[in-house]
Parts: structure tokens; sequence; C-alpha cells
């Protein structure tokens, strides 16, 4: 975290000399959230979803921007959007940027609690952090969407809470992360499958709750601003990257598109892969007899590669792609390819590339959708359990020779 924090920030500092341009490179796309926050911190809610903020994601991702926001308020420091010629505010990037990547890092904290629980050695847990916090990157220095690392981390920490059988604190780790980034709908099927019916209920409950509160009030304080941004949820094909969905997309006013519609492809899909995932998980617990409580590490290996394969959907389905889309399928596969050396250095390398290539300005519609593609592919190849090895061969005694077995005294 604090290597991200110095490297990071002093990339937007020296960014003249490494981007060619005349001022700090700071992330565009945070100064709009940070005008939403500063809204909520002053009780404007009807201005959530309005003009600049550009925000079309759920409340919480403006809300965990709120303690920075009231530090940058105290020192009288104004919030501004950035113009071409006109940088960021230094003072306000120096607050909100080493902020910014502090509370992403609970994505690292979360991997690095996961690999200890599935007794990852050290220096494989040294090199996921590394190669996790290159990645990440590209989605908080880079492009300013802590939501987004914040949403995975505790989506990660709800799975481990899950396969140690704490349904209840789960489903408020993952209503959380509902609540700041929608995106973690996608991977919900399937934990949804492996839950015990009887805490299914609850565990549900819990992980709608707090986005259904903040939408509700977002709502009735402004309900036609709140209603297009969060279902229409536009993008901007001319500037960001177009794939071969865009023309399931319908088209709004000043050349955006609704990338809403589209993602709903997604969720069917991840709705399938949930069924699969169920069956077989079903199927297998029936036929042990007896089990220890909570999940095997390959059972949790399992739904962490699901989970990865269902945030690699948006990806694969989207309308219209911005490179730090491809961080949490990526996040997440990483954590399973470190049951091996070379899994983890072939999926953190491919993810290293993904995180720099991508931010190529390339507007070949098929050609940057297939690097992406075969990029998420290789990821979650490595990551796989495939190709399993072959099991020990076993050695039969010779004739006239017997197993001896020591007994305890």
């Amino acid at each position: 975290m604090l290597g991200l924090m110095v490297l990071g920030m002093a990339g937007t500092i020296w960014g003249p000399r490494f981007y060619g341009t005349k001022v700090w490179a700071t992330p565009d796309d945070l100064w709009a959230t940070l005008t939403a926050a500063q809204r909520l911190l002053h009780g404007d809610l009807a201005g959530l979803y309005t003009k600049p903020t550009n925000l079309v994601s759920f409340p919480g991702a403006a809300i965990i921007l709120v303690p920075i926001v009231a530090i940058i308020d105290a020192a009288g420091l104004p919030i501004t959007i950035p113009g071409p010629l006109q940088g960021a505010n230094h003072g306000v990037w120096l607050l909100a940027g080493f902020y910014l990547v502090a509370i992403s890092a609970v994505a690292l904290f979360a991997a690095d609690a996961i690999a200890e629980h599935l007794g990852v050695s050290r220096p494989k847990r040294a090199l996921l952090a590394a190669a996790s916090a290159v990645a990440l990157w590209n989605v908080t220095v880079r492009w300013g969407h802590p939501e987004d690392a914040v949403a995975t981390g505790l989506l990660l920490y709800a799975i481990l809470d899950l396969s140690n059988s704490r349904t209840g604190r789960a489903g408020w780790l993952v209503g959380a992360a509902v609540a700041v980034q929608p995106l973690v709908l996608l991977p919900l099927p399937i934990l949804i499958a492996v839950i015990e019916p009887r805490r299914l209920a609850g565990f549900l409950a819990r992980s709608i709750a707090p986005a259904a509160v903040l939408l509700a009030a977002a709502a009735a304080a402004n309900w036609h601003a709140t209603y297009t941004a969060v279902a229409k949820q536009p993008n901007y094909p001319t500037v960001d990257h177009a794939t071969p969905w865009l023309f399931l997309a319908p088209h709004l006013s000043r050349g955006t598109v609704a990338a809403g519609p589209a993602r709903m492809l997604a969720i069917v899909v991840a709705c399938g892969c949930a069924v699969a995932v169920g069956l077989r998980w079903r199927a297998r617990r029936r036929d042990q007899a007896t089990r220890p409580a909570g999940w095997t590490h390959e059972e949790l290996r399992e739904v962490l590669w699901w989970t990865a394969v269902a945030l690699a959907l948006r990806c694969v389905f989207e309308s219209v792609m911005v490179a730090y889309y491809l961080w949490p399928p990526l996040a997440v596969a990483l954590i399973t390819a470190a049951r091996g050396w070379l899994r983890l250095l072939a999926a953190g390398a491919v993810a290293a590339t993904l995180s720099f290539v991508t931010q190529i300005a390339w507007q070949n519609t098929w050609g940057w959708y297939d690097m992406v593609g075969i990029g998420l592919v290789l990821t979650l190849f490595a990551a796989s359990s495939w190709p399993t090895p072959p099991p020990p061969e076993q050695v039969l005694p010779e004739p006239g020779e017997q197993f001896v077995t020591d007994s305890a005294p």
C-alpha cells in the first residue's frame, strides 16, 4: 500500500514528463465523485446525481469519500473539476490521492487474508501483493475509482467469512459492497448457490438492505436524476473504447449511450454460471456423509475462481469499455493463481501487462476487445485448477511382499 502511494503519487506529480501533459496527471473521474461527496456532506442529497457529478454508481461511491472531503473543506481548499490547461488543485490532490489509495488497499488486505487462510507461503503472498498493487494502480491513481477497489475488497472479506460459516457478517459485507459499487451483484448468484438454504433469506436481506435504503433516499430527493443515472448509466463511446456490443446500447443525448441495458446480458450469464456451480456443489456435498463446518480450501478456491469469471462477464458484454473495468476479475483471479509459482507468475505478468497496455488510446473496436478478451482468458486459465495433475501411481507389492504398518504403543 505504501509503495503504491509513493510511486503512484509520484507518477501523477511527474505527469508532464511521463504523459506529455502540462499539468499534474491526476485521474479525471475522481473530481466529479468528490463533488458528489461534498454535496452529501452539505446535505444536498438532491444534487447527488446532477451535473457535474456524473455519478452512475450507487450512493456508497460518494459516501466513502465524505471523510476526506470534510478535511478538504476544513482546510479551505476548493474542489473544482480540472480543465485541459488548468490542472487540479495541488493541495486537494495531495490529500485526496493518498486517501483514495488507502481506502482502495482494502482489496490488497482482503486478498492477503484469503491467501494466508489458504496456507499460501510468505514469498508467494509477497508476489501476490506486488502484482495486485501494480494492477490496483489502474483503478485508483490512474482513473480515480476507489469504489471498485473498496467493493471488491468487501466482497473478498465476505467470501472469506462464508468459508468460515459466518453468514450473517458476510451478508452485511456484501450489502456494503453493493451499496458502493453494484458491479459485485454479478458474483452474488454464485454465492447464493453455495449458501445453505436455511441461511439464504437472512443473507439476501442483509445483502440488499444497505443499497436499497441509500437508493430510496436518493430517489426520494430527486427521482428523475437518480433513475437516469442508475438505470441508464450513460457512457461515451467516442471517448472510451466501443466494443462489438455497442449496437445493443440505446443512444442518448450528446453522443452518449446507455450502458445499463446491455449489462443485463452479463447478469443472465452469471445466473447460468450460478446454476451450474450450485448443481455441482449440492451433488458433491450429498456424497460427503460427514464433513467439518465451513469450506475446504479447494471449495474456497472454486468459489473465488467463479467469482472472477462472473466479474469478467462485465468486460465481455460491456458496450463501452474503460481500462479500469478489467481490474476486479484480475484481482480475484490472482488469489487463486497463488496455488503455484508458475501460475502466479503467469497471471501476474498478464495482469500487469493489461493494466498498462489498455491505457493506449486505441479506438480499433475488435482489436482492443480481442486483446482484453485474450488477456482475461489467459489469466483465468492460470488461476484455474486445470490441467488437473494425474493421481499418483499406486505401487502394488511384489509377490511374497506385504505392507508393513507401524502401530502405536
